[in-house]
């Protein structure tokens, strides 16, 4: 690597903000021996140009030995990033690589057959008369003999010991502040009717332990390994049996991987067991049989995976020489590097400072009370009529409303309709995420999307959003063993750090730029105790943030001005520094309304238990 060459490698023709000192510090951090580098870099700074800059300090080709590596990896764990990455023409030498099933096969008869499925994994000794044309495999062949790769975090780790993708000079990771924890779920291990192709016939018994554990493991990856050799005997296969078949060797590796690591004495990795009782999974197959011999049947198992740190080594620190980890939110460099199996020693930190105007990214505090569980229905229905008051505030303003679960969405949807606002609401649900996103995004509509984890990855600068509620401290579920096992052991700092870096990623949704505005209202007073408990783990300029922070005079509760061209409020929001909108922002006025809301309702199909 040669970190001399970051300037020259910066893709944009100038800088802004604080980018040029951020390239000057990062390449100071390199030349000082650091094999890893964090980037502490807050919304908006431009993190990707940043990322490419590193990227081409990477060694050559020409540069180097035969047995030296070359060349740089961009990866992200947010498939969205990645898109961004790839519609971005200053990052165009990023050249792009995405898993086989996001690719289709170009064959006359198989137009809508995704590369992962097609004949040439169905037939064996297909020859391919188009492989040359193929979409994944050109993509492929150039992301892997160019000198910058970009994929998903999810494809970078899959493609660990490739030969098509092997060790580079560099490693460049955006958006790291949560390796660890996808770390974790990537090396989590299902194992039911969902999961394993022949659950059915599988006897699984009660699983007291995790030495009980490696023996079913093993016993499942002998099970898989026959199954798949099965299939491999066969001369083609049906697009099923593909599936099957992939499944199955994503099984063995991913059991072979708990077993050998379980068993190395080296390995810090904690793992943990869970286990649905048979009775929970009788509707969905009873996993096996009779208890005719006595042995206690038990239902799916969760293996799981707690500070992975010799997964991570096999899946990304051995893939690069040196590393560039960027993120608005690792807050704690110490504990990050726990997590992820690095020695703080020899990680250097560098922060970028933030150059928005504090007074255009405001918070509001309109607490309405506690939204745990035991409190929520008393709460819900008070924090309802502050988002009507909030739209009063913003009669001609987008909003997005960061309800935390679809159990919490769905009843805040319905109150807001009971209110006789329903006309100005959207939501989505879980097969509709990404449509009814980029629908409310498109409308000019001032229209507030009530929407369910959304806290990251999201752009919605200028006009697309000028408002945002919080209606829930975005706690971790204290249900999950990983975390039930982390705060036995008093680990509450890492508890309340999450859920703060969650807060702050949200907190930068909607200002995205120096001269963009927008208002962040935290509703649930939870978020007031995660910044008090967290406050040594705040970047200094959300600090500035908080400090700020005051409750609002907002509107009395009118419902009818809040979906009614001119509200009673007189067209006056808060935005960026409190001025009236039409002299501060040059608004163009009320708008008039011709779309009208199907007022459906989205299931009540929780994404996760809240603590």
């Amino acid at each position: 690597m040669n970190p001399e060459r970051i300037f020259d490698a910066f893709p944009a023709p100038s800088y802004r903000g604080a980018q040029e000192q951020a390239l000057r510090d990062v390449r100071d951090a390199f030349a000082a021996g650091n094999d890893v580098v964090l980037v502490r870099a807050p919304t908006g700074s431009g993190k990707s140009l940043l990322a490419r800059a590193v990227a081409g300090c990477a060694r050559t080709v020409e540069e180097a030995e035969p047995s030296e590596a070359a060349g740089a990896y961009y990866t992200t764990p947010q498939v969205s990033q990645l898109d961004d990455v790839a519609a971005d023409d200053l990052l165009a030498d990023l050249n792009v690589i995405r898993g086989k099933s996001n690719y289709t096969c170009i064959l006359p008869d198989e137009r809508e057959t995704p590369v992962n499925q097609a004949p040439c994994v169905r037939e064996r000794g297909y020859d391919c008369s188009v492989k040359h044309r193929c979409p994944y495999f050109s993509d492929r062949a150039i992301a892997s003999n160019r000198s910058i790769a970009a994929m998903t975090l999810a494809y970078f780790m899959q493609t660990a010991g490739s030969e098509v993708f092997r060790t580079r000079d560099v490693v460049v990771i955006d958006e790291a502040h949560g390796l660890a924890e996808w770390a974790e779920m990537y090396a989590t291990i299902q194992l039911g009717p969902r999961t394993v192709p022949f659950w059915d016939e599988l006897r699984v018994p009660e699983v007291d332990g995790l030495d009980r554990a490696v023996r079913y493991a093993e016993n499942v990856a002998q099970i898989c390994t026959r199954r798949k050799d099965e299939l491999l005997s066969q001369e083609s296969l049906t697009p099923r049996e593909v599936r099957q078949r992939d499944r199955l060797q994503e099984l063995i590796g991913e059991l072979d991987w708990f077993v050998s690591d379980y068993r190395d004495p080296q390995s810090a990795t904690t793992w943990l067991v869970d286990q649905s009782d048979l009775r929970s999974s009788e509707n969905e197959g009873d996993g096996g049989g009779s208890e005719g011999d006595g042995e206690k049947l038990g239902g799916p198992l969760t293996i799981k995976p707690m500070d992975p740190e010799r997964y991570l080594r096999h899946t990304v620190w051995d893939r690069g020489n040196k590393f560039a980890l960027l993120s608005a939110t690792i807050l704690n460099k110490a504990a990050f590097c726990r997590q992820v199996g690095l020695d703080p020693a020899d990680v250097a930190l560098v922060d970028v400072e933030h150059t928005f105007p504090v007074e255009h990214r405001p918070l509001y505090d309109v607490t309405q009370g506690k939204m745990t569980y035991e409190h929520r229905s008393e709460t819900t229905p008070k924090l309802a009529r502050t988002i009507v008051q909030v739209m009063q505030e913003h009669p001609d303003e987008k909003g997005l409303v960061h309800a935390h679960s679809y159990d919490i969405q769905e009843r805040l949807a319905d109150l807001l309709r009971d209110f006789g606002v329903g006309d100005r609401i959207r939501v989505h649900d879980r097969d509709s995420r990404d449509a009814a996103l980029e629908e409310w995004k498109a409308s000019d509509d001032p229209d507030v999307f009530l929407s369910v984890k959304m806290e990251e990855a999201l752009d919605l600068k200028g006009e697309l959003c000028r408002w945002q509620v919080l209606c829930k401290a975005p706690f971790l579920n204290t249900g999950d063993s990983r975390v039930a096992h982390r705060l036995e052991e008093g680990q509450w700092a890492w508890y309340y750090r999450t859920a703060l870096r969650t807060i702050i990623q949200a907190c930068g949704r909607v200002v995205r730029a120096p001269d963009d505005y927008g208002a962040t209202y935290l509703a649930d007073s939870s978020l007031l105790d995660v910044f008090d408990r967290a406050r040594s783990d705040m970047p200094d300029w959300f600090a500035a943030q908080v400090d700020r922070m005051e409750r609002p005079e907002l509107p009395a509760f009118e419902p009818q001005a809040a979906v009614s061209e001119g509200s009673s409020s007189g067209g006056r929001s808060r935005g960026g520094s409190g001025r009236n909108s039409s002299s501060a922002r040059g608004s163009s006025g009320s708008r008039s309304r011709s779309r009208n809301s199907s007022g459906s309702s989205p299931l009540a199909d929780v994404w996760d238990t809240d603590g």
